[in-house]
């Protein structure tokens, strides 16, 4: 089995086999088609295929067929494997060499700051599922959360169709506007507990790891700017979208996060991305 590892790290050495290993990593749990990589990358479908295969050669990518579509997913088990096989043979086991390596884990109880936790929703436009999921936090449960959005290509305007939405649920609407992810980068920007996705782009997007550690989840939703048809059949999917959007809130909200190991939160919130849905609401 030993003799694997080296093959694993030589297969990583590549940078877009590796691209391709960070971008799946970024979407676990998720099972990515493999036209949502090839576009989020920028490869030929040809040579994706290749470097997939070697991926999956080295035992870190796994691939299923769901209808006309391959969907691939990081090997979570062989890959906690290598990173266990890399800490245990560079540091021999001393826990006081390797903890360093990975930043601060809370083993016990995940604790606010100041009193609340500080919550980032991000999207790509900023205009309609980020802003939403920011408000259902802030009206959900804003005694113990403080919610934020922001987008990786802010539009200069938000929806109308979502802005009506809003109303219509009773949210103030009045300080809501379109951010630049930049804005929770910097020095003087609020240090962050937790971080979501809302749209698989902003999810594929590489960015710099947050600083402070924040748990970190995908929660992928189609773009309702994107639906067409009448003005009736757009505001249902915004409808639709919101709904969704509550559901999820709704359960990360009734987690008993302060009691859970960082372990567990994080496996509940992946549950929660994954496998909550929503109606109109």
């Amino acid at each position: 089995m030993e003799n694997l590892y080296p093959t694993r790290l030589s297969t990583l050495g590549h940078p877009q086999r590796l691209a391709i290993f960070r971008l799946l990593m970024r979407r676990y749990p998720d099972k990515v088609p493999a036209g949502e990589l090839a576009t989020a990358l920028g490869l030929k479908p040809s040579t994706l295929s290749a470097y997939l295969a070697a991926l999956m050669q080295a035992g870190l990518v796994t691939k299923e067929r769901a209808g006309t579509s391959l969907l691939y997913s990081v090997e979570m088990v062989e890959v906690r494997r290598t990173f266990d096989y890399l800490l245990l043979d560079c540091c021999r086991g001393r826990p006081d060499l390797c903890s360093a390596t990975s930043g601060p884990v809370q083993a016990t109880g995940f604790s606010p700051r100041d009193g609340k936790y500080n919550v980032l929703f991000i999207c790509t436009g900023n205009s309609a599922r980020s802003i939403f999921a920011e408000s259902i936090l802030r009206s959900e449960a804003g005694d113990r959360f403080e919610a934020f959005s922001a987008g990786t290509k802010p539009y200069s305007e938000l929806n109308p169709f979502a802005l009506e939405v809003l109303e219509q649920k009773g949210h103030d609407i009045s300080a809501l506007r379109a951010k630049n992810v930049a804005e929770f980068q910097g020095l003087n920007a609020p240090p962050l507990d937790f971080v979501f996705t809302v749209c698989d782009q902003a999810a594929n997007e590489d960015r710099a790891a947050w600083s402070g550690n924040p748990v970190s989840a995908h929660c992928g939703l189609p773009d309702p700017v994107r639906a067409e048809g009448s003005n009736t059949e757009k505001s249902r999917a915004f409808s639709q979208t919101y709904g969704a959007l509550r559901n999820r809130i709704k359960a990360f909200t009734s987690l008993p996060i302060s009691s859970l190991d960082r372990a567990a939160l994080q496996k509940a919130v992946d549950d929660i991305g994954r496998d909550y849905t929503g109606e109109p609401v």
